[in-house]
């Protein structure tokens, strides 16, 4: 790898440890499976094409090692994970007594929303909303949605019931409709 790429690497790495962070709740965890994909990408460097983003490619080697260890982890006991981080009655004011939407409330339409994938800022106002979602909430949200988890692995993972996924998920996707709603969207 070229001393550019490199130097691209280091940069990346803050971001690869808040993401791995938020994954395995250990912050030596973390900094393992960050510094294991750093060397990987090193040392794999040579097969790296360039047909995806420095940035993607590394995540992918970092996804990879975080699975590991969860999947590592699963075969030891569950810690005790709350998953009542947004309350239950936290949307009620988007839906009418029949639980429709609310006129005012009901999503906007958004164009074309891969457009929206392929600009960097949205990306970033992704994280941003993402970021202000409760812990463990982002965490499902993240296992189901980047990590490629099943519920069935989550659930086992965490030692939540799949009712308590499915909760979590739709309020996880739910935060993230509102943030997104009002950073991104209602500003174009």
């Amino acid at each position: 790898m070229i001393d550019s790429e490199n130097s691209d690497l280091f940069r990346l790495r803050a971001e690869m440890l808040r993401f791995a962070t938020l994954q395995l709740r250990d912050e030596a965890a973390a900094e393992d499976a960050v510094q294991e994909a750093m060397l990987a990408a090193m040392t794999t460097a040579p097969r790296f094409e360039g047909r995806a983003q420095l940035k993607t490619w590394v995540f992918a080697i970092l996804k990879n090692k975080i699975i590991d260890v969860i999947r590592q982890r699963a075969r030891s006991p569950v810690v005790a994970f709350e998953t009542n981080e947004i309350p239950e009655e936290a949307f009620d004011g988007l839906f009418d007594s029949q639980g429709h939407w609310r006129p005012e409330e009901h999503p906007a339409d958004w164009g074309d929303p891969e457009q929206a994938f392929t600009s960097s800022q949205f990306w970033q106002v992704f994280e941003t909303c993402l970021t202000q979602l409760p812990e463990n909430t982002a965490r499902v949200f993240m296992m189901k949605e980047f990590l490629g988890f099943s519920t069935d692995e989550i659930c086992k993972e965490l030692g939540i019931t799949t009712t308590n996924c499915w909760v979590v998920l739709h309020r996880a996707r739910m935060s993230l409709r509102l943030c997104l709603q009002q950073r991104w969207f209602d500003t174009k």
